[in-house]
């Protein structure tokens, strides 16, 4: 059986030991495909895999549990053993991973006293509970037990978000309580005061997170270690993401990742972030938020040494020659035939409003007052909220308090405005000339928060109310709009130009492959192939098309349903063979 331990090195069977490892997240990447991705890794001579745990998606609901088809995690590690790679495990609730909410998830905000990330009672509570269900899914898979996991990280750049003490240590009790054995690390970024914050050096070994001047964070890492530990970089950040409204596809000099890399497997060890970024299918996007809010693309790209689509870019095979230098690098056939295909233009075959169709793909809920997101077990997605405001007149003070993240504001089906990030709040007037009046506001979450302070207050939809002539309107109807149930779209109702809506397409093929959905002249929405959702997009880019990988896709007939929110609906979409991630940079 392997042995690992950790003192003044790495010790794997008794031997000094590299890290050579890369990022994978599995919950990124259709099943499918996880063999091609880790036989891709091994062949580049890395002798490890890493991957994150998204705590959202596996207790999506309070108590709901899920472990089975694309989030099978004993899987992923299995096949990355059978691969020949051991396995770093990262199972912190908190993720960060430009994921929504840094992998949390949304029904922690149900407690109004929530602390996130802090020696809270019922935050523990939560967590071990959790814990009791993830760690029987992974102990047997342990390098003690004979599996390929060598080591798990105790939460994740907590230096950066806080400093309790307590917390960390109770998390770690809590990862040996459920069964853990393994030995365990943390990663800070070398800055400020994060491995002070986020280290507790007596039961983990810290490592640090950065992209350049290795050498010089190496010097640092001693430093704080004070004693001869190993030195690793447990996330090199070898590209970045993208955000909406960005004006490029974000780019990294080759060159210069090949010289930090030579730099940081001459001291130490290395976890390459990303390997392979993957896609944020669904609406599992998160954010940024300093100065404004900054949702991320759909493709996490994140020009990585594999594409999105998993090809092999001119950076993978700079890093294979650098590795090379290192150990000697395996050879043998990929298992996996990958094909890519544009099936062309289609046309929509049928189209409906979102308010003609809104009661079969909803349950309306009746309150004196808007509901938020959270408030209605509702994770992510769109809400809507209807409203009788009366007769005709001049709204003078119109406002939507504590709501996010973009609102469409619509008098009798009619869209008046829509306001985003910093518009929302502010006082806006609007004109009534019918006899009776409906006020609608469609809500959009446009992806948690994943990182820093503005984590606390991610509740979405709206959570205070809405301000007409002066006070809070109330007598609301309130429709839930996950848009998981897509099959109740009644496309026999009417379409009217302007208006969010439903339009549904057939492709026809033989032979699925690989194919990027293009959709020209169309506003903002989301796209399903028979029944998965592909991810956003907006034209205001930087992507310009969305990846659909063979998989989702059938011989014979493919059902493919565009929402569109804005009312700018264009007349056809097209499949191509190729990406188009936006200008890179």
């Amino acid at each position: 059986m392997t042995t690992f331990s950790i003192s003044d090195e790495f010790y794997l069977d008794q031997k000094p030991f590299k890290f050579i490892s890369g990022s994978i997240h599995y919950f990124r990447v259709v099943p499918e495909y996880w063999r091609d991705r880790l036989e891709k890794l091994r062949l580049m001579g890395c002798n490890t895999v890493e991957t994150y745990v998204p705590w959202n998606l596996h207790e999506p609901q309070e108590g709901q549990y899920c472990f089975d088809d694309g989030l099978d995690l004993h899987r992923f590690i299995q096949t990355a053993q059978e691969v020949g790679l051991y396995v770093i495990l990262r199972p912190a609730p908190y993720i960060c991973a430009e994921w929504e909410f840094g992998g949390l998830p949304y029904w922690l905000l149900q407690d109004s006293n929530m602390k996130l990330r802090f020696d809270y009672p019922l935050f523990m509570e939560k967590i071990e509970r959790y814990f009791s269900h993830l760690f029987p899914q992974v102990n047997d898979l342990q390098f003690t037990h004979g599996g390929p996991i060598l080591m798990m990280q105790v939460e994740n750049e907590y230096g950066g978000y806080a400093n309790d003490k307590n917390y960390l240590r109770k998390m770690a009790a809590a990862m040996r309580t459920a069964g853990v054995d393994t030995p365990l690390v943390t990663s800070d970024g070398p800055w400020h005061d994060m491995l002070e914050n986020g280290s507790i050096q007596d039961v983990a070994l810290a490592t640090i997170n950065c992209g350049s001047k290795i050498k010089e964070h190496f010097e640092r890492l001693k430093t704080f270690h004070g004693e001869k530990k190993p030195l690793m970089v447990m996330e090199f950040w070898i590209g970045w993401f993208d955000a909406w409204g960005d004006d490029h596809h974000h780019t990294t000099s080759t060159e210069d990742a090949v010289k930090e890399l030579t730099d940081c497997l001459a001291q130490g060890s290395v976890n390459i972030y990303m390997f392979h970024g993957g896609t944020n299918f669904g609406f599992m996007n998160g954010a940024n938020y300093y100065q404004q809010l900054a949702p991320d693309v759909t493709s996490y790209d994140y020009d990585a040494l594999l594409t999105e689509w998993g090809e092999p870019t001119d950076k993978y095979h700079a890093f294979r020659e650098v590795i090379g230098r290192t150990v000697t690098l395996p050879a043998f056939p990929l298992s996996t035939t990958i094909k890519r295909k544009g099936y062309g233009a289609l046309r929509a075959e049928a189209r409906v409003s979102l308010f003609a169709t809104l009661d079969t793909i909803s349950q309306p809920i009746k309150s004196n007052y808007p509901l938020s997101m959270e408030q209605v077990n509702q994770a992510t997605g769109y809400i809507y909220y209807r409203s009788a405001i009366g007769k005709a007149r001049k709204i003078e003070d119109y406002r939507l308090i504590n709501c996010m993240d973009r609102a469409h504001t619509f008098i009798n089906d009619q869209l008046v405005r829509i306001d985003y990030d910093h518009d929302l709040g502010k006082t806006n007037t609007l004109d009534l000339t019918a006899e009776d009046n409906a006020l609608g506001i469609l809500v959009e979450n446009m992806g948690r928060v994943n990182y820093s302070v503005h984590m606390n207050h991610q509740y979405k939809g709206i959570k205070d109310g809405v301000i007409v002539n002066g006070a809070f309107q109330s007598e609301w109807t309130i429709h839930p709009l996950p848009m998981d149930n897509l099959s109740a779209i009644d496309f026999s109702g009417t379409w009217e130009a302007g208006q969010p809506s439903f339009s549904r397409f057939v492709l026809n093929i033989e032979d699925p492959a690989d194919t990027f959905i293009e959709l020209p002249d169309w506003g903002k929405g989301f796209v399903t192939v028979n029944g998965h959702n592909i991810g956003r997009f907006w034209q205001k880019g930087p992507q310009k098309r969305l990846y659909i990988p063979a998989p989702f896709l059938e011989e014979g007939e493919n059902e493919i349903i565009v929402f569109e929110s804005d009312g700018v609906t264009g007349e056809e979409i097209i499949f191509h063979d190729q990406a188009d991630l936006g200008p890179r940079q």
